[in-house]
């Protein structure tokens, strides 16, 4: 699964992010230099991964795109939107309508059932009870849990919480999807179905950007980004991305539009 390298950001494609010369320092004892000088491009439907070792900066630049934070430096656009002059609550929109965020340890509420969950994002955007139920139904059926709306996540297992972890990502329609570790709480085995179900979300799409530190789950990408130190070491281009052949994607979208 070797690959070539690319070095620097990209042209002028369609993108879904850009990022140009970013930096993120966090002044604390001593300033952290979590992110220095980075730039690279997502275009858009594209599947993307983040490696290095630990204090790399790969949680920083997922949380960074994702809008959970903002560069002390450099620009950063996503979908067409430049984050770093956006108001806060123009942030908080653009990140419940069009970022999905898939974690490593779910972040399922407890209290409530699978469809439930599901369904909670939508609530901020006024969306009708039975329109919330339709769509996290059809969403749990889509990743194969249509037999596990009722129960609670401590009735599941690993693999089936990060499953309804991935459904509540999909719930607003998101352009992009941010996941990170997401095999990291599971076995190898569900591991594989998980990344079985990001192949099929990408042959339906979407744009997607996985963080990651095991090798195997990188090459299921078509680039991995290397951040060595809160820099971008190079870009590899994936030659033979270990992604299985996907029959039927994921319909995400059951009104087809």
């Amino acid at each position: 699964m070797s690959g070539s390298t690319e070095t620097g950001a990209g042209g002028a494609a369609d993108v879904a992010v850009s990022v140009r010369a970013v930096d993120r320092t966090y002044q604390l004892a001593q300033p952290v230099h979590a992110l220095r000088d980075v730039s690279f491009d997502l275009p858009r439907g594209s599947y993307t991964a983040v490696m290095g070792p630990s204090g790399s900066g790969k949680s920083t630049l997922m949380n960074l795109i994702g809008c959970l934070d903002t560069p002390t430096a450099g620009r950063l656009v996503v979908n067409e939107r430049d984050v770093t002059r956006l108001s806060e609550r123009e942030r908080t929109r653009l990140r419940g309508e069009e970022i999905g965020f898939v974690f490593q340890t779910f972040n399922l509420m407890p209290r409530l059932t699978a469809l439930q969950n599901v369904a909670l994002p939508m609530v901020a955007r006024d969306a009708s009870r039975s329109e919330r139920t339709e769509r996290a139904r059809h969403l749990l059926e889509q990743v194969g849990l249509g037999d596990r709306l009722d129960h609670l996540p401590n009735e599941l297992s690993g693999g089936q919480r990060q499953r309804v972890a991935i459904a509540r990502a999909l719930v607003n329609d998101p352009t992009l999807l941010l996941a990170d570790e997401p095999t990291g709480n599971v076995d190898t085995k569900t591991g594989d179905t998980i990344m079985r179900l990001f192949s099929e979300l990408h042959a339906a799409g979407n744009t997607l950007l996985v963080v990651t530190h095991e090798r195997r789950i990188g090459e299921h990408a078509d680039r991995i980004l290397h951040l060595l130190d809160g820099r971008l070491e190079r870009i590899e281009v994936v030659e033979s991305p270990r992604r299985p052949a996907v029959e039927a994607p994921i319909d995400d979208d059951p009104e087809g539009n």
